[in-house]
This record gives structure tokens, sequence and C-alpha cells, in this order.
């Protein structure tokens, strides 16, 4: 297969594959019908101990936690303290950038499928459902075909794994040049036939060049996770240029058609804040803005 067959081929799949939304969004419903709100672990204050993070994570109005990834003995400790708070650990950051599934070289392969393979175990032992895998980088030494190919050879190695473990791989897009469209999201995660592969949406990541709402809408029952942040600047290619992340509610999202967008395809799952950490009074401000995006305000 050349590679305009190629590109048309995994194009006219995703446009058949994408969900017809038509429920409506103007009553997002009780607690049980709504996202969860959760934050990221790195956001919590790094001079409390374990189990004093994931309780102010609680108490400021969190219903989950994203850890990073980390080693089956430090698994286990967040796992116990997350307990104790009452609090869960429902996802692992896992990230991928470091050895990327997309690469030309064996040997940089091995350690990612081996750092990935650590980081499902990890997340199973915490208890968590998932973990986030950017699954290629397109750059000058990769170009998008070899990244499209290499990342989905290397990700199916590791569905029996996950299928074992109980824990999805989320495929997340981000900066790293790849699944620019909705379209091809959508064709890349059915690629693999697999409930263990799915999609981790970042509503912040597409604003420099597309509008969250379309990809939502697009992506549909796929998205598994959400990662909430703002950016200034845009939306759309254009409009972005010199754009920057901000704190959520200032900048350039719409965030009440954003979260018409998820009532619409039914999503109840964890919507994540990805910022930078705070103290106590900072976590409840964030609370208070993430609130008014569930309220669709």
């Amino acid at each position: 297969m050349n590679r305009r067959e190629f590109v048309g081929t995994s194009l006219t799949a995703a446009t058949a594959a994408v969900t017809t939304v038509t429920a409506s969004a103007q009553d997002i419903g009780p607690a049980a019908n709504r996202p969860k709100k959760a934050v990221m672990y790195t956001m919590l204050p790094g001079n409390l101990s374990p189990t004093d993070r994931f309780k102010l994570a609680k108490d400021v109005g969190f219903e989950g936690v994203e850890c990073p990834p980390v080693s089956e003995q430090e698994a286990e400790v967040l796992r116990k303290a997350s307990d104790a708070a009452g609090i869960r650990i429902h996802s692992v950051i896992f990230g991928g950038w470091d050895a990327p599934l997309s690469s030309n070289n064996p040997e940089v392969i091995e350690r990612g499928l081996k750092n990935t393979e650590a980081g499902l175990k990890a997340a199973h032992i915490m208890g968590a459902d998932d973990i986030l895998l950017v699954p290629a980088i397109v750059d000058h030494n990769t170009r998008y075909v070899e990244a499209y190919k290499n990342s989905q050879e290397n990700v199916r190695k590791l569905i029996p794994i996950a299928e074992k473990l109980k824990v999805m791989i989320l495929i997340e897009e981000v900066w790293n040049n790849f699944l620019l469209s909705p379209l091809e999201y959508c064709a890349y995660v059915d690629s693999f036939k697999s409930k263990w592969v799915q999609s981790y949406f970042d509503v912040g990541n597409v604003v420099a060049f597309a509008w969250p709402e379309d990809w939502v809408r697009t992506l549909g029952k796929r998205i598994k996770k959400v990662h909430i942040k703002d950016y200034k600047g845009g939306p759309g290619l254009f409009g972005s240029r010199g754009g920057n992340f901000v704190n959520i509610r200032e900048g350039s999202i719409n965030w009440p058609e954003v979260r018409k967008a998820f009532a619409e395809i039914g999503y109840t799952g964890y919507m994540t804040t990805e910022l930078g950490g705070g103290d106590e009074k900072y976590l409840r401000d964030i609370v208070a803005r993430f609130d008014k995006i569930i309220a669709g305000v």
C-alpha cells in the first residue's frame, strides 16, 4: 500500500466510524450522570505526606487523582495512601516521550515497551483504570507514515498485558506532530479493534489548531478520560499564533459548548485538571472554576 492509499483508507474508515450524536445537553443531570472532577497528584503540595496529599484533594472537592508513573513499590504506597484518604487513583499519566513506540531504533522500542509494561503494572497495583500513552513522535528522524505504522505495531504488542491486568491504554492527542485531525484520531484508535485501546482526550491541546467541541463530538464514546486545561489563542490554526496555556476559564475555549458536547456523547467519566500546583486556597479556586465548567456556564 502506498502512502496515498494508506492515508485515504484510514480517513475513509474514520469517517464511517464517527458517532452520530443526538442527545440533549441542556440538562446535565444529577451527580451520577455528570463527569467526575479529578486532579493531578503533582498539583498537590509536595511538602505533605502522600496520605495528606490525597486527603487534601478530597477535602477541596476532587473525586479522583491521576498519578505519575512510579515503581511497583511506590505504587503500593500510593494505593494505601489513597485508600486511607478515601479517594481513587483513577489513572496514570505515563507518557512515553523518552522512548517513543514510533522510533525506528530497535533499542528505543525495546525500552519503550518495557517502560510501558511497567506503567501498566504500576497502574494495576494502584487500582487505576488506565495509563495515558503518547504513542508516537513525528520529527526529522521519523516520518509520519513510519510513526503511524511503528506505533500501531508496538501498541498491539501491549494489548495482551493490558487485557490481563484490566488496564486500558488510552491514546492522547498532544503536541507531538501526530494525530492532527479527529478523523485520523478515530481511525487510529479503531485500528486496534480492542476495548483496551481507547482515547484520552485533552481539551486544551487542540485549541492551537482546532475546536475541542468538534473533536469531542467526533471521537464520541472512544473518549474514556479527559484532561482539562485552557489555552489563550485561537481556536484554530491562525488565531492561535503567540498563544499560551492559562488557568481554566481564562482562555479561548468555549466551555459551555465543550460541556454540551460531552453531555451529548454521555460522558460521565473522570476529567482531570492538568495545571501547575498550589496550596489549598489555589486548589479550592480550581474546583470552583471546574464546577462552573461542569454546570455548563
